[in-house]
């Protein structure tokens, strides 16, 4: 990134919320909550990792070093759901790295592949989402059953709410690691979904429902799309993104 020219700054989620549980009568959702326990319509984890991405921006804004206008963010796995959510929330971040985001991410809630909303809802990772997410994969409650199908949204929305500004959607293989159940078609046809937003907001998406090969990106447009022959990270694609994002971001 130094040598691209670029500057950075590393946010540690965990100092704003910890990934965990038993951690959310503490951080800033049990800040806001005087230490007791969340409501459901409260903020997850995700959530409150990418409110405190935006205050590391307010500072940045601070800085007559940085050119705050054009700030990005990236993040990888769980980090890369909360780089999306920052993003979408944040109209200020000026692009986004999305790495191997898998559910809760990129990838589509309603397709049934691979992590599904019964694996956040009923695992260690529920603290991820706001309380309410978790009765959509309760089989038995007194508001029914429910499932992926019964939530109003889906990811598509979630990436859509980037439009217009440069988002990279990236995974790995499963041969060298970026799991299979990370869905990474799901999440390329959750970018397809997103794309009419794109489009309608002048801005150019994929530009087509076909899936590329690995290591052949879609990188014409402002939503881009590339999945490279490496494992659970992002680090394969970074000499295609700066190139990528550095046409959009130049003065």
């Amino acid at each position: 990134m130094i040598r691209a020219g670029w500057g950075y700054a590393a946010v540690v989620p965990t100092s704003i919320q910890a990934d965990n549980g038993a951690g959310l009568t503490q951080g800033v959702i049990g800040l806001v909550n005087r230490g007791q326990h969340r409501k459901p319509e409260d903020w997850g984890a995700l959530r409150a990792w990418a409110w405190g991405a935006s205050r590391a921006l307010d500072y940045l804004e601070t800085e007559k070093t940085v050119d705050a206008k054009r700030v990005g963010i990236e993040g990888v796995s769980r980090y890369g759901k909360a780089a999306l959510v920052a993003m979408a929330f944040d109209t200020r971040f000026a692009v986004v790295l999305v790495g191997s985001s898998g559910e809760g991410g990129a990838k589509l809630h309603r397709r049934n592949f691979g992590e599904a909303v019964e694996n956040l809802t009923g695992s260690g990772e529920y603290h991820w989402m706001a309380g309410n997410f978790l009765k959509y994969g309760a089989a038995e409650a007194s508001f029914g059953s429910k499932n992926a199908g019964d939530i109003p949204v889906d990811a598509h929305q979630l990436i859509a709410l980037c439009a217009p500004r440069p988002t990279f959607i990236s995974y790995g293989i499963p041969e060298k690691g970026d799991a299979k159940w990370l869905d990474q078609k799901g999440s390329f046809m959750a970018a397809v979904a997103a794309g009419p937003v794109f489009r309608l907001l002048s801005a150019r998406d994929l530009g087509t429902s076909q899936m590329p090969a690995v290591n052949q990106g879609l990188l014409e447009g402002q939503l881009a799309w590339r999945q490279h022959d490496g494992g659970h990270t992002d680090g394969p694609n970074w000499k295609y993104f700066v190139p990528w994002a550095e046409r959009f971001l130049r003065p």
